[in-house]
C-alpha cells in the first residue's frame, strides 16, 4: 500500500471492524477520532485494538491518530494535521454517522449525517483528496418498494425517519461534489452483530426484540409440559422478510472492495441472499427459552386497553420498527455480486440468533463494564521529545526511518536525521523513507530506554543504523507483523 487511508466513524460498530480488517490487510490507516467525556480519542481506539488483539492472538499495526470531529467545518482538524492529510492520505473513507431514527433537540441524526458529511467534503477539497469511499445506508430508498437498484438514488421518495432522508441527502450531496473524481458508495442494510461471536456495541433493531425476550420470558412460569407460555399478540403476519446483515460480513466485503480497484467507482447494495422473517426471530426466542404463546394478528391496530402485562411491557417500545418489517423492500445486488460474489452473505438462522442473544446476557445489553486499556509505554511520549517537521521531503535531511510500531502504545513516525545529526519528527510510514524499521513496541523501549538527556544522540546511534539490519519489503513486514 502506497498512502493512508483517512477512516471516519473508527470507534462505530462497522468502524471498528474495518479498523481491524483494513490493518490486518496492510492498509496504512489514519484515524479521525474525538475523545468522550470518559476516554480520551487514543484510550478509544487503544481499546478497542486491544479487544481485537485478545480475540484474534495477533498484533496488530496502530494507525495514525488525527484527533477532531466530524461536526466542525474540516473535520475540526488543525492546520497541521490538514496538511499531514494533503501529503500523505489518498483516499477517505466516511463511515461516521448518528442512527437516531427522529430530529431531537441536538440536531441529531442532521448534524452528524449531513452537516457532518459537507464538512467531510470540505476537508477532501481542502486537503486534494480525490478518492471516496462512502458508507451511506440501503435505506436511502424511504418508503420504495419493489426492486431497488444500486444505479438509483433520489426518485422522489418518502421516508419513514430523519435517519432515512438525512441519510438520502448527504449520498445526493457527496454525488454532486464535483471535485471527487472517484467516488465508491456502500449501501448496507439493517447491521447485525457478529455471525460468529454475537459481538456488538449497540443495541437496536433486532436486538430490541431478543432484550425484550430476554428479559420477559423468563419471568414467565413454566407450565407442566415445562414450557412457558408468553402471551403475546403480534401486529404482523409473521413472515415478514427484513434484510439484516452481520456486521463481518458487511466489513469483509467492503475490505474486499476497497483493496480492488476495479471495484472503485461503483454503488453497492449490502444486503442478504436469504431474509430474516419476524417469525424466524420469534421462534428462535421460543427455542432459546422453551417457550410459546405468541399469537400473529395481522395488521389491525391492537387497542391498548385490551393488553396484557406482556404486551404493555413490549409492544410500545416495539412499534417504531413496525413500519420496517411490515415494508421491507428487495435490493438488487448487481455490483456487488459482480465483485465480490464469492462472499455470500451469511443466513442468520437460529444458530446465529441464539449467539447474539447469549452474547448479549453477558454484555448485559450494553451495561457490561469495558476494560480499560493496559498501556504500559507510549511510544507517542518518546517522539514528542523531537521536533517536529511537517514535510520529510526536502533537501536538508540526509536520511529518513520509518518506524512501525506494533501492539499496546504503538505507532508509526518518521525520523529524519539532519546534516548536523539533529533529528527531526513526523507522523506515519511515508513512502520517500530510506528503510523501516518494524517492531514491537516492546523491543522498541528497550532500544531507547537510556536517560531522557542523551535521547537523541541514543535515537541516532541505535536505531539509524539499525535500520539497515531490518529493512523489509512489504510482504515481509507484513509477516514479520503476525510474528510477534
Amino acid at each position: 500500500m502506497t498512502g493512508y487511508l483517512l477512516l471516519t466513524g473508527s470507534t462505530g460498530l462497522l468502524g471498528r471492524y474495518l479498523m481491524r480488517d483494513l490493518l490486518e490487510s496492510g492498509q496504512r490507516l489514519a484515524l479521525l477520532v474525538r475523545g468522550s467525556k470518559k476516554d480520551s480519542a487514543s484510550d478509544r481506539v487503544e481499546g478497542i485494538l486491544q479487544y481485537w488483539e485478545r480475540q484474534s492472538g495477533k498484533t496488530l499495526p496502530r494507525p495514525v491518530l488525527l484527533e477532531g470531529d466530524i461536526r466542525r467545518p474540516c473535520l475540526g482538524l488543525s492546520g497541521k494535521d490538514k496538511r499531514w492529510v494533503a501529503r500523505h492520505c489518498e483516499s477517505m473513507m466516511h463511515s461516521a454517522a448518528s442512527l437516531t431514527f427522529h430530529a431531537d433537540g441536538t440536531g441529531e441524526p442532521w448534524h452528524t449525517n449531513f452537516d457532518g458529511t459537507q464538512h467531510m467534503l470540505e476537508l477532501c477539497q481542502a486537503t486534494g483528496l480525490r478518492k471516496l469511499h462512502y458508507v451511506s445506508t440501503a435505506y436511502v430508498c424511504g418508503l420504495r418498494q419493489g426492486n431497488i437498484l444500486e444505479t438509483e438514488v433520489d426518485c422522489g421518495q418518502t421516508f419513514r425517519n430523519d435517519y432515512e432522508q438525512s441519510k438520502l441527502r448527504a449520498e445526493v450531496l457527496v454525488r454532486e461534489a464535483d471535485y471527487i473524481d472517484e467516488l465508491t458508495v456502500y449501501r448496507p442494510a439493517v447491521i447485525s452483530g457478529d455471525s460468529q461471536t454475537g459481538y456488538t456495541n449497540t443495541y437496536h433493531g433486532i436486538y430490541l426484540y431478543l432484550r425484550l425476550m430476554a428479559l420477559l420470558t423468563p419471568r414467565q412460569p413454566v407450565g407442566p409440559d415445562g414450557v412457558r407460555l408468553t402471551r403475546l399478540r403480534m401486529p404482523l403476519l409473521g413472515d415478514e422478510r427484513r434484510n439484516i446483515i452481520p456486521v463481518d460480513w458487511v466489513s469483509k466485503v467492503m475490505t474486499h472492495l476497497f483493496l480492488k480497484p476495479e471495484a472503485h467507482g461503483h454503488t453497492f447494495n449490502l444486503a442478504p441472499d436469504i431474509c430474516l422473517t419476524a417469525r424466524q426471530l420469534i421462534e428462535a426466542g421460543y427455542s432459546f427459552y422453551n417457550s410459546t404463546g405468541v399469537e400473529w394478528v395481522g395488521y389491525e391496530p391492537i387497542d391498548p386497553a385490551t393488553y396484557n402485562e406482556l404486551e404493555a411491557a413490549s409492544l410500545p417500545g416495539l412499534a417504531m420498527y413496525n413500519n420496517y418489517v411490515s415494508t421491507d423492500p428487495t435490493f438488487d445486488c448487481t455490483n456487488l455480486k459482480r465483485f465480490a460474489g464469492d462472499m455470500p452473505c451469511p443466513a442468520l438462522d437460529e444458530a446465529t440468533l441464539h449467539t447474539y442473544i447469549r452474547y448479549g446476557e453477558q454484555d448485559r445489553w450494553g451495561k457490561r463494564r469495558i476494560e480499560a486499556p493496559a498501556v504500559h509505554w507510549r511510544a507517542e511520549d518518546y517522539f514528542r521529545e523531537f521536533q517536529v517537521a511537517d514535510d520529510m521531503s526536502y533537501g536538508t535531511i540526509k536520511s529518513r526511518l520509518a518506524i512501525d510500531l506494533v501492539g499496546p502504545g504503538g505507532g508509526q513516525w518518521m525520523l529524519g536525521l539532519m546534516p548536523d545529526n539533529t533529528l527531526v519528527c513526523t507522523a506515519g510510514v511515508h513512502e520517500d523513507a530510506d528503510s523501516v524499521l518494524r517492531l514491537n513496541v516492546s523491543e522498541f523501549k528497550k532500544l531507547v530506554s537510556n536517560p531522557i538527556g542523551s535521547k537523541h544522540d541514543h535515537a541516532i546511534e541505535q536505531l539509524f543504523p539499525m535500520s539497515s539490519a531490518i529493512s523489509f519489503d512489504t510482504q515481509e513486514q507484513d509477516n514479520r507483523v503476525r510474528a510477534f
